[in-house]
């Protein structure tokens, strides 16, 4: 009797591209896109990822039959739905973290009077798990799901500062080092040697150089490997948050990362 194979076919055929489905592989990064931007169009989309029109129509019916996208009229603007929410919400509930740092969170936006989140690295980019946003009625607001560059974000330089820096130099090669604001970090030298500092004084800042206006310190959430898993962050806008503020803030920010970290069984590295 024929012995059924399981798992991933063994031997060199097994390559990364034999393995793909391209279909597949051009409707999740549609998927991506629109959690990037959106309300865009189908020209819009089909021009961004460099798909067909008829292609990118196909890939958006089967995964809007699925509840993981949604056209909006008028304008037939397409956005993410509500299928692609309940998986997200798989993941969180997967992740212990998130439940170990919405106290901490309340607590920070408590505290400071600021905007508290919590985010991760997703696809060489910054992703907000959770956030306890400010009373004030101007605030920093980043919604679950939204997400940032690496270097532009005061949570993206926790997490490179505090990992091994080939796989944070691999990062910035992939993602780049766009221009946000006029003090965004564009250089690499000058982003090292910022990380550096982040490093000496345990915390992360963000100078408006993600948007202006703005800024957050940060620091990181370690997994039991003493790696960076995650980071926590206080926003604000600027005119209240100084950077006298922020520098004050960076050690309470950090003491409330290493109780997230403590309380998941992470070690500080």
């Amino acid at each position: 009797m024929a012995v059924k194979a399981k798992g991933r076919p063994r031997g060199p055929q097994a390559t990364a591209d034999q393995n793909t489905v391209v279909a597949l592989d051009r409707a999740l990064s549609l998927l991506q896109h629109l959690a990037r931007h959106p309300g865009l169009t189908l020209s819009d989309l089909a021009e961004a990822t460099g798909q067909a029109v008829a292609t990118v129509f196909r890939a958006l019916v089967t995964l809007q039959a699925h509840g993981m996208v949604e056209v909006q009229e008028p304008g037939q603007l397409w956005h993410v739905g509500p299928g692609a929410f309940r998986i997200g919400a798989a993941f969180l509930r997967r992740t212990g973290v998130v439940d170990r740092a919405r106290p901490v969170l309340a607590e920070l936006a408590q505290d400071t009077g600021e905007t508290a989140s919590l985010g991760v690295e997703i696809g060489d980019a910054v992703t907000v798990l959770a956030q306890a946003e400010s009373p004030q009625a101007i605030r920093a607001h980043f919604p679950p799901g939204s997400s940032a560059p690496l270097h532009g974000s005061a949570i993206g330089k926790a997490l490179l500062a505090w990992m091994p820096e080939d796989q944070a130099g691999e990062r910035l090669a992939r993602a780049g080092l766009g221009k946000l604001t006029t003090l965004t970090l564009t250089s690499e030298t000058a982003l090292l040697r910022d990380l550096a500092r982040c490093r000496a004084r345990g915390f992360a800042l963000d100078d408006q150089e993600g948007a202006e206006g703005l800024r957050s310190v940060a620091a990181p959430i370690f997994d039991a490997l003493g790696q960076p898993v995650a980071g926590l962050a206080v926003s604000g806008p600027a005119f209240r948050l100084g950077l006298s503020d922020a520098t004050r803030l960076g050690a309470q920010v950090r003491a409330a990362a290493d109780r997230v970290t403590e309380a998941i069984g992470g070690a500080q590295p």
